[in-house]
Protein backbone atom coordinates (compact mmCIF):
# COMPACT_ATOMS: atom_id res chain seq x y z
CA UNK A 1 0.00 0.00 0.00
CA UNK A 2 1.30 3.44 -0.92
CA UNK A 3 1.89 5.82 2.00
CA UNK A 4 -0.51 8.78 2.23
CA UNK A 5 0.43 11.96 0.42
CA UNK A 6 2.43 14.38 2.55
CA UNK A 7 0.85 17.79 3.18
CA UNK A 8 2.86 20.68 1.73
CA UNK A 9 3.29 22.42 5.09
CA UNK A 10 4.59 19.18 6.63
CA UNK A 11 6.99 18.67 3.72
CA UNK A 12 8.28 22.23 4.09
CA UNK A 13 8.77 21.81 7.84
CA UNK A 14 10.73 18.59 7.30
CA UNK A 15 12.83 20.24 4.60
CA UNK A 16 13.61 23.33 6.65
CA UNK A 17 14.67 21.15 9.57
CA UNK A 18 17.59 20.02 7.39
CA UNK A 19 18.57 23.54 6.27
CA UNK A 20 21.57 24.19 8.49
CA UNK A 21 22.58 27.85 8.08
CA UNK A 22 25.87 28.48 6.33
CA UNK A 23 28.58 29.72 8.68
CA UNK A 24 31.06 31.27 6.27
CA UNK A 25 30.83 35.01 5.72
CA UNK A 26 32.57 37.58 3.57
CA UNK A 27 32.85 41.35 3.30
CA UNK A 28 31.52 42.78 0.06
CA UNK A 29 31.28 46.30 -1.26
CA UNK A 30 27.91 47.89 -0.55
CA UNK A 31 27.72 48.57 -4.29
CA UNK A 32 27.80 44.81 -4.94
CA UNK A 33 25.63 43.56 -2.07
CA UNK A 34 22.19 43.60 -3.72
CA UNK A 35 20.28 40.43 -2.78
CA UNK A 36 22.90 39.25 -0.29
CA UNK A 37 22.00 38.28 3.28
CA UNK A 38 23.54 40.18 6.19
CA UNK A 39 25.73 38.15 8.53
CA UNK A 40 26.00 41.11 10.87
CA UNK A 41 23.45 43.75 11.79
CA UNK A 42 24.11 47.31 10.64
CA UNK A 43 24.12 49.81 13.51
CA UNK A 44 24.28 53.51 12.78
CA UNK A 45 27.17 55.51 14.20
CA UNK A 46 25.51 58.84 13.41
CA UNK A 47 22.21 60.66 13.22
CA UNK A 48 20.36 60.81 9.89
CA UNK A 49 19.93 63.60 9.04
CA UNK A 50 22.97 64.79 11.02
CA UNK A 51 21.50 68.28 11.68
CA UNK A 52 18.11 69.91 11.51
CA UNK A 53 17.67 70.86 7.85
CA UNK A 54 15.23 72.41 5.47
CA UNK A 55 12.62 70.24 3.75
CA UNK A 56 11.91 72.99 1.19
CA UNK A 57 13.45 75.75 -0.85
CA UNK A 58 12.37 78.89 0.96
CA UNK A 59 13.34 81.11 3.87
CA UNK A 60 14.41 80.25 7.42
CA UNK A 61 12.76 82.54 9.96
CA UNK A 62 12.04 82.97 13.65
CA UNK A 63 8.35 82.82 14.46
CA UNK A 64 8.94 85.38 17.22
CA UNK A 65 9.54 87.99 14.47
CA UNK A 66 6.15 87.32 12.88
CA UNK A 67 3.77 88.19 15.69
CA UNK A 68 2.52 91.27 13.88
CA UNK A 69 1.05 91.10 10.37
CA UNK A 70 2.91 92.79 7.54
CA UNK A 71 6.35 92.58 9.17
CA UNK A 72 9.27 92.87 6.76
CA UNK A 73 12.38 90.78 7.42
CA UNK A 74 15.86 91.53 6.14
CA UNK A 75 17.31 88.66 4.07
CA UNK A 76 20.77 88.50 5.60
CA UNK A 77 22.29 85.37 4.07
CA UNK A 78 21.98 82.54 1.57
CA UNK A 79 22.40 78.91 2.74
CA UNK A 80 22.67 76.24 0.01
CA UNK A 81 22.82 72.51 0.79
CA UNK A 82 26.28 71.45 1.88
CA UNK A 83 27.10 74.67 3.69
CA UNK A 84 26.27 76.09 7.12
CA UNK A 85 24.96 79.58 7.75
CA UNK A 86 25.48 82.18 10.44
CA UNK A 87 23.22 82.65 13.44
CA UNK A 88 20.01 84.46 12.55
CA UNK A 89 19.52 87.82 14.29
CA UNK A 90 16.16 89.28 15.30
CA UNK A 91 14.32 90.70 12.31
CA UNK A 92 16.29 88.64 9.80
CA UNK A 93 15.50 85.77 7.44
CA UNK A 94 17.85 83.43 5.55
CA UNK A 95 17.38 82.26 2.00
CA UNK A 96 17.65 78.47 2.39
CA UNK A 97 17.56 75.46 0.06
CA UNK A 98 16.38 71.89 0.53
CA UNK A 99 18.78 69.90 2.72
CA UNK A 100 20.66 72.94 4.05
CA UNK A 101 21.19 73.11 7.85
CA UNK A 102 18.82 75.34 9.81
CA UNK A 103 20.75 78.31 11.20
CA UNK A 104 20.76 79.04 14.92
CA UNK A 105 17.91 81.39 15.78
CA UNK A 106 15.49 80.05 13.14
CA UNK A 107 12.61 77.76 14.10
CA UNK A 108 10.63 77.48 10.85
CA UNK A 109 10.99 77.43 7.09
CA UNK A 110 8.55 79.20 4.80
CA UNK A 111 8.12 77.92 1.25
CA UNK A 112 9.34 80.37 -1.35
CA UNK A 113 5.86 80.26 -2.93
CA UNK A 114 4.46 81.87 0.24
CA UNK A 115 7.01 84.69 0.26
CA UNK A 116 7.40 87.99 -1.54
CA UNK A 117 10.95 89.30 -1.98
CA UNK A 118 11.12 93.11 -2.12
CA UNK A 119 14.09 95.11 -3.40
CA UNK A 120 16.36 96.75 -0.88
CA UNK A 121 15.32 100.34 -0.12
CA UNK A 122 18.87 101.58 -0.87
CA UNK A 123 22.25 100.25 -1.91
CA UNK A 124 23.39 99.80 1.68
CA UNK A 125 20.32 97.87 2.85
CA UNK A 126 19.41 94.20 2.62
CA UNK A 127 16.56 92.84 0.48
CA UNK A 128 13.26 92.72 2.35
CA UNK A 129 10.96 89.73 2.75
CA UNK A 130 7.21 89.75 3.23
CA UNK A 131 5.55 86.47 4.26
CA UNK A 132 2.04 85.86 2.96
CA UNK A 133 1.09 82.79 4.99
CA UNK A 134 0.66 81.63 8.57
CA UNK A 135 3.90 80.27 10.04
CA UNK A 136 4.14 77.78 12.89
CA UNK A 137 7.25 76.63 14.77
CA UNK A 138 8.92 73.58 13.23
CA UNK A 139 7.23 73.76 9.84
CA UNK A 140 9.24 72.37 6.93
CA UNK A 141 12.14 71.42 9.19
CA UNK A 142 13.52 67.88 9.12
CA UNK A 143 14.87 67.16 12.58
CA UNK A 144 18.24 65.60 13.26
CA UNK A 145 17.82 61.86 13.70
CA UNK A 146 14.20 61.77 12.52
CA UNK A 147 15.21 59.04 10.04
CA UNK A 148 17.91 57.25 12.07
CA UNK A 149 19.11 57.76 15.62
CA UNK A 150 22.73 57.16 16.56
CA UNK A 151 23.06 53.60 17.87
CA UNK A 152 19.92 52.36 16.12
CA UNK A 153 19.93 49.03 14.28
CA UNK A 154 18.96 49.98 10.73
CA UNK A 155 19.38 46.56 9.06
CA UNK A 156 18.93 43.32 10.98
CA UNK A 157 21.02 40.19 11.00
CA UNK A 158 19.56 37.87 8.35
CA UNK A 159 18.05 40.71 6.32
CA UNK A 160 18.11 40.20 2.57
CA UNK A 161 19.46 43.37 1.05
CA UNK A 162 17.25 45.31 -1.34
CA UNK A 163 17.99 48.47 -3.29
CA UNK A 164 16.50 50.51 -0.43
CA UNK A 165 18.60 48.53 2.06
CA UNK A 166 21.78 49.37 0.18
CA UNK A 167 20.81 53.02 0.26
CA UNK A 168 20.17 52.79 4.00
CA UNK A 169 23.56 51.17 4.59
CA UNK A 170 25.26 53.88 2.56
CA UNK A 171 23.34 56.61 4.44
CA UNK A 172 25.02 55.54 7.69
CA UNK A 173 28.47 55.35 6.09
CA UNK A 174 28.82 51.63 5.31
CA UNK A 175 31.07 51.15 2.27
CA UNK A 176 31.17 47.38 2.79
CA UNK A 177 28.91 44.83 4.47
CA UNK A 178 29.46 41.47 6.14
CA UNK A 179 27.26 38.93 4.36
CA UNK A 180 26.71 35.17 4.30
CA UNK A 181 28.65 33.52 1.50
CA UNK A 182 26.69 32.40 -1.52
CA UNK A 183 25.29 28.84 -1.46
CA UNK A 184 27.11 26.64 -3.97
CA UNK A 185 24.57 24.68 -6.00
CA UNK A 186 25.22 21.97 -8.58
CA UNK A 187 22.43 21.70 -11.12
CA UNK A 188 21.69 19.03 -13.67
CA UNK A 189 18.76 17.50 -15.54
CA UNK A 190 18.15 13.86 -16.33
CA UNK A 191 16.45 12.35 -19.35
CA UNK A 192 17.38 10.89 -22.73
CA UNK A 193 14.57 12.93 -24.27
CA UNK A 194 16.24 16.25 -23.40
CA UNK A 195 17.99 18.35 -26.04
CA UNK A 196 19.69 21.71 -25.59
CA UNK A 197 18.53 24.64 -27.71
CA UNK A 198 21.17 25.27 -30.36
CA UNK A 199 22.34 21.67 -30.49
CA UNK A 200 19.50 20.56 -32.72
CA UNK A 201 17.33 22.74 -34.94
CA UNK A 202 13.56 22.49 -34.37
CA UNK A 203 13.09 20.93 -37.80
CA UNK A 204 15.64 18.20 -36.99
CA UNK A 205 14.27 17.12 -33.60
CA UNK A 206 13.90 13.36 -33.34
CA UNK A 207 10.61 11.83 -32.28
CA UNK A 208 10.09 12.10 -28.52
CA UNK A 209 12.77 14.74 -27.98
CA UNK A 210 12.10 18.02 -26.16
CA UNK A 211 14.19 21.06 -25.42
CA UNK A 212 15.45 21.34 -21.85
CA UNK A 213 13.52 24.32 -20.50
CA UNK A 214 13.94 23.38 -16.81
CA UNK A 215 17.68 23.93 -16.94
CA UNK A 216 17.18 27.55 -17.95
CA UNK A 217 14.54 28.66 -15.46
CA UNK A 218 16.05 26.73 -12.53
CA UNK A 219 19.44 28.29 -13.14
CA UNK A 220 17.85 31.75 -13.37
CA UNK A 221 15.91 31.24 -10.14
CA UNK A 222 19.04 30.06 -8.33
CA UNK A 223 21.00 33.07 -9.53
CA UNK A 224 18.23 35.41 -8.40
CA UNK A 225 18.52 33.89 -4.93
CA UNK A 226 22.22 34.72 -4.90
CA UNK A 227 23.61 31.23 -5.47
CA UNK A 228 26.85 30.24 -7.17
CA UNK A 229 25.60 27.74 -9.76
CA UNK A 230 27.59 24.93 -11.37
CA UNK A 231 25.59 23.83 -14.40
CA UNK A 232 26.43 20.17 -15.04
CA UNK A 233 24.16 19.85 -18.05
CA UNK A 234 22.05 16.85 -19.01
CA UNK A 235 22.69 13.39 -17.60
CA UNK A 236 21.45 10.40 -19.64
CA UNK A 237 19.04 7.85 -18.19
CA UNK A 238 21.76 5.44 -17.12
CA UNK A 239 22.58 4.32 -13.58
CA UNK A 240 26.36 4.66 -13.94
CA UNK A 241 26.11 8.11 -15.52
CA UNK A 242 23.78 9.28 -12.78
CA UNK A 243 26.09 8.01 -10.03
CA UNK A 244 29.07 9.72 -11.67
CA UNK A 245 27.18 13.01 -12.00
CA UNK A 246 26.19 12.89 -8.32
CA UNK A 247 29.75 12.12 -7.23
CA UNK A 248 31.05 15.07 -9.25
CA UNK A 249 28.28 17.34 -7.95
CA UNK A 250 29.06 16.48 -4.33
CA UNK A 251 32.49 18.05 -4.67
CA UNK A 252 32.58 21.55 -3.12
CA UNK A 253 28.84 22.17 -3.23
CA UNK A 254 26.20 22.76 -0.58
CA UNK A 255 23.25 21.49 -2.60
CA UNK A 256 22.68 19.23 -5.59
CA UNK A 257 19.51 20.13 -7.46
CA UNK A 258 18.09 17.94 -10.22
CA UNK A 259 14.93 17.85 -12.28
CA UNK A 260 13.41 14.65 -13.59
CA UNK A 261 14.00 11.05 -12.66
CA UNK A 262 12.58 11.19 -9.12
CA UNK A 263 9.63 8.91 -9.78
CA UNK A 264 9.72 5.11 -9.51
CA UNK A 265 9.84 4.06 -13.16
CA UNK A 266 12.45 1.75 -14.65
CA UNK A 267 14.21 4.72 -16.28
CA UNK A 268 14.20 6.84 -13.12
CA UNK A 269 17.72 6.31 -11.78
CA UNK A 270 18.00 9.17 -9.29
CA UNK A 271 16.64 7.22 -6.33
CA UNK A 272 18.95 4.19 -6.47
CA UNK A 273 21.93 6.37 -7.43
CA UNK A 274 21.47 8.71 -4.47
CA UNK A 275 20.86 5.80 -2.09
CA UNK A 276 24.09 4.15 -3.25
CA UNK A 277 26.03 7.28 -2.23
CA UNK A 278 24.05 8.44 0.77
CA UNK A 279 20.39 8.53 1.68
CA UNK A 280 17.14 9.60 0.04
CA UNK A 281 13.67 10.34 1.29
CA UNK A 282 11.19 10.27 -1.59
CA UNK A 283 8.07 12.27 -0.83
CA UNK A 284 4.73 12.22 -2.57
CA UNK A 285 3.38 15.67 -1.71
CA UNK A 286 -0.32 16.51 -1.75
CA UNK A 287 0.21 19.44 -4.10
CA UNK A 288 -0.78 20.10 -7.69
CA UNK A 289 1.29 20.59 -9.75
CA UNK A 290 4.37 18.90 -8.35
CA UNK A 291 3.60 15.68 -6.47
CA UNK A 292 6.97 13.83 -6.72
CA UNK A 293 9.75 15.43 -4.66
CA UNK A 294 12.93 14.03 -3.16
CA UNK A 295 15.28 15.14 -0.39
CA UNK A 296 18.45 13.39 0.69
CA UNK A 297 22.20 13.63 1.02
CA UNK A 298 25.10 12.61 -1.19
CA UNK A 299 28.31 12.43 0.83
CA UNK A 300 26.74 14.83 3.37
CA UNK A 301 25.79 17.31 0.62
CA UNK A 302 22.11 18.23 0.44
CA UNK A 303 20.23 16.71 -2.48
CA UNK A 304 16.85 17.87 -3.81
CA UNK A 305 15.16 16.21 -6.75
CA UNK A 306 12.36 18.06 -8.53
CA UNK A 307 9.78 16.59 -10.91
CA UNK A 308 10.50 16.79 -14.62
CA UNK A 309 7.31 18.45 -15.82
CA UNK A 310 8.26 22.12 -16.21
CA UNK A 311 5.43 23.74 -14.25
CA UNK A 312 5.75 21.12 -11.50
CA UNK A 313 9.47 21.88 -11.30
CA UNK A 314 8.84 25.62 -11.36
CA UNK A 315 6.21 25.54 -8.60
CA UNK A 316 8.00 23.12 -6.29
CA UNK A 317 11.18 25.18 -6.58
CA UNK A 318 9.25 28.30 -5.58
CA UNK A 319 7.41 26.63 -2.70
CA UNK A 320 10.15 24.36 -1.30
CA UNK A 321 13.64 25.02 -2.69
CA UNK A 322 13.49 28.79 -2.35
CA UNK A 323 12.67 28.74 1.41
CA UNK A 324 15.25 25.98 1.92
CA UNK A 325 18.01 28.12 0.39
CA UNK A 326 16.90 31.26 2.22
CA UNK A 327 16.97 29.39 5.53
CA UNK A 328 20.49 28.16 4.70
CA UNK A 329 21.41 31.82 4.26
CA UNK A 330 19.99 32.64 7.70
CA UNK A 331 16.84 34.46 6.58
CA UNK A 332 14.35 34.02 9.45
CA UNK A 333 11.06 34.57 7.59
CA UNK A 334 10.92 32.47 4.43
CA UNK A 335 7.14 32.33 3.95
CA UNK A 336 5.74 34.08 0.88
CA UNK A 337 3.32 36.96 1.30
CA UNK A 338 -0.26 35.74 0.83
CA UNK A 339 -3.03 38.27 0.23
CA UNK A 340 -6.73 38.02 -0.39
CA UNK A 341 -7.90 38.70 -3.94
CA UNK A 342 -11.11 38.38 -5.93
CA UNK A 343 -11.43 35.47 -8.34
CA UNK A 344 -12.87 36.58 -11.69
CA UNK A 345 -13.20 32.95 -12.76
CA UNK A 346 -14.90 29.70 -11.86
CA UNK A 347 -13.00 26.60 -10.75
CA UNK A 348 -15.67 23.92 -10.29
CA UNK A 349 -13.32 20.91 -10.20
CA UNK A 350 -12.14 20.45 -6.63
CA UNK A 351 -9.02 18.33 -6.22
CA UNK A 352 -7.97 16.29 -3.20
CA UNK A 353 -4.55 17.94 -3.39
CA UNK A 354 -3.70 21.54 -2.56
CA UNK A 355 -3.64 23.36 -5.88
CA UNK A 356 -1.55 26.26 -7.11
CA UNK A 357 -3.38 27.82 -10.03
CA UNK A 358 -1.61 30.15 -12.44
CA UNK A 359 -3.44 33.47 -12.58
CA UNK A 360 -2.93 37.05 -13.67
CA UNK A 361 -4.15 40.26 -12.04
CA UNK A 362 -6.50 42.29 -14.19
CA UNK A 363 -7.23 46.03 -14.32
CA UNK A 364 -10.50 45.54 -12.44
CA UNK A 365 -8.58 44.39 -9.36
CA UNK A 366 -9.41 40.70 -9.76
CA UNK A 367 -7.65 37.57 -10.97
CA UNK A 368 -7.98 35.86 -14.35
CA UNK A 369 -7.22 32.16 -14.71
CA UNK A 370 -5.03 30.64 -17.40
CA UNK A 371 -7.23 28.22 -19.31
CA UNK A 372 -4.86 25.23 -19.31
CA UNK A 373 -3.53 24.33 -15.85
CA UNK A 374 -1.58 21.26 -16.98
CA UNK A 375 1.81 20.70 -15.32
CA UNK A 376 3.47 20.64 -18.73
CA UNK A 377 2.17 24.02 -19.94
CA UNK A 378 4.97 26.46 -19.15
CA UNK A 379 3.02 29.14 -21.03
CA UNK A 380 0.87 29.47 -17.91
CA UNK A 381 3.87 30.59 -15.83
CA UNK A 382 4.90 33.11 -18.49
CA UNK A 383 1.37 34.51 -18.86
CA UNK A 384 0.63 34.57 -15.14
CA UNK A 385 1.97 36.89 -12.47
CA UNK A 386 0.92 34.83 -9.48
CA UNK A 387 -0.53 31.68 -7.97
CA UNK A 388 -3.82 31.02 -6.26
CA UNK A 389 -3.21 28.80 -3.23
CA UNK A 390 -6.38 26.71 -3.28
CA UNK A 391 -7.01 24.32 -0.36
CA UNK A 392 -7.76 20.62 -0.98
CA UNK A 393 -11.36 19.88 -1.96
CA UNK A 394 -12.13 23.56 -2.60
CA UNK A 395 -14.08 24.84 -5.59
CA UNK A 396 -13.97 28.50 -6.61
CA UNK A 397 -16.87 30.58 -7.89
CA UNK A 398 -16.49 33.93 -9.61
CA UNK A 399 -16.41 36.63 -6.95
CA UNK A 400 -14.93 34.42 -4.22
CA UNK A 401 -11.99 35.68 -2.19
CA UNK A 402 -8.91 33.51 -2.77
CA UNK A 403 -5.34 33.35 -1.47
CA UNK A 404 -2.96 35.03 -3.93
CA UNK A 405 0.86 34.81 -4.02
CA UNK A 406 2.68 37.10 -6.46
CA UNK A 407 5.36 35.41 -8.54
CA UNK A 408 7.59 38.42 -7.89
CA UNK A 409 7.66 37.33 -4.23
CA UNK A 410 8.60 33.77 -5.17
CA UNK A 411 11.28 34.46 -7.75
CA UNK A 412 13.49 36.76 -5.69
Amino acid sequence: MRPPLLALDDALARLLAHATPLRDTEAVSTFDADGRVLAQAVVSQLQVPPQDNSAMDGYAVSCADLQQPGVLLAVSQRIPAGSSGQALQAGQAARIFTGAPIPTGADAVVMQEDCELLPAPDAQALPQLRINARVSPGQWIRRSGEDVRRGAEVLALGARLSAAGLGMAASVGMDSLQVVRKPRVALFSTGDELVMPGDVAPADMRAGAIYNSNRFFLRAMLLRLGCDVSDLGIVPDQRAATVKALQDAAQAHDLILTSGGVSVGEEDHIRPAVESLGELDLWQIAVKPGKPFAYGRVNQVHFIGLPGNPVSSFVTFALLVRPFLLRMLGVPDVAPVVVGARADFDWPRADRRREFLRVRRNRAGGLDLFANQSSGVLTSAVWGDGLVDNPPGQTIAKGDSVRFIALSDLLY
